[in-house]
């Protein structure tokens, strides 16, 4: 099941996450009156910048998180529309002449079948444009995430959990995506290691988006604890001379044409 955000708490937390997103908007060289997916819109923020640069055309922002489309849709505007779907559950066909995401697919397992579903939703010509976790991602918050979930005290609760992520390495996803009939694909990897400009800021991200799926299997009563935790170790681990908090962030990136 999709995991439940906080869309106001992740709109305040998700700088980096926009900056990455606003560079792949203006790669696209767009006629007005396209119709585009945005595959795990959040706050809809990004999804709105599309919307402007096709005025003749129509945005559907799309996110498993009804605390995400409950802030996005405030946005909303007569050629932008959002709503509550599991990417995993994808049922568009020869729809979107652009089906975009941007840091979201991590969150997503089965790889496979989304590759399928996003190709069938494609008009022909249509274009796939993904940027998500790889290899290598946040090394110093699934060090200390584990660490936690290792601890006496929360143990039992993580007994069958598994990590929400999927961070491929580049050649699995080169292979992965050329099984599919795609006339002309890229994908390439990106060091997007980032310094965040406080601590207060790295906070933030710890709390949305990045805790949220371990929050939801402890008991209320000791969810501050196993937060206040991470956090303390967190800084520890991130934080550098100057204030500022560093932790790595590495990408695949995917163009396709189908």
């Amino acid at each position: 099941m999709p995991h439940e955000f906080n869309g106001e708490e992740y709109k305040k937390a998700s700088v980096h996450q926009k900056e990455w997103g606003n560079k792949i908007i203006a790669e696209f060289k767009l006629k007005g009156d396209e119709h585009i997916l945005d595959l795990g819109c959040g706050d809809g923020v990004l999804t709105a910048e599309f919307a402007l640069l096709v005025p003749e055309g129509f945005v559907l922002g799309i996110d498993g998180s009804h605390g995400m489309i409950e802030t996005a849709c405030k946005l909303e505007t007569k050629n932008l529309s959002f709503k509550v779907q599991d990417i995993n559950n994808l049922d568009y066909e020869n729809k979107f002449d652009v089906v975009f995401s941007n840091v979201t697919l991590h969150w997503i397992k089965d790889h496979k079948r989304l590759l399928k579903n996003v190709y069938r939703s494609l008009k022909a010509n249509g274009i796939l444009r993904f940027n998500f976790g790889a290899e290598g991602n946040c090394v110093n918050f699934i060090r200390i995430i584990q660490a936690a979930m290792q601890l006496s005290e929360y143990a039992a609760y993580f007994s069958g959990f598994e990590q929400p992520w999927y961070f491929p390495e580049l050649g699995q996803y080169e292979k992965l995506v050329k099984d599919y009939p795609f006339r002309e694909m890229r994908v390439w990897g990106e060091n997007a290691d980032r310094y965040f400009p406080d601590v207060a800021s790295i906070v933030k991200w710890i709390d949305q988006p990045s805790l949220v799926p371990f929050l939801e299997v402890i008991p209320s009563a000791r969810k501050q604890g196993f937060r206040d935790y991470v956090v303390e170790k967190m800084i520890e681990a991130t934080l550098q001379n100057d204030g500022t908090c560093f932790e790595t962030f590495r990408r695949i990136n995917v163009w396709a044409r189908r």
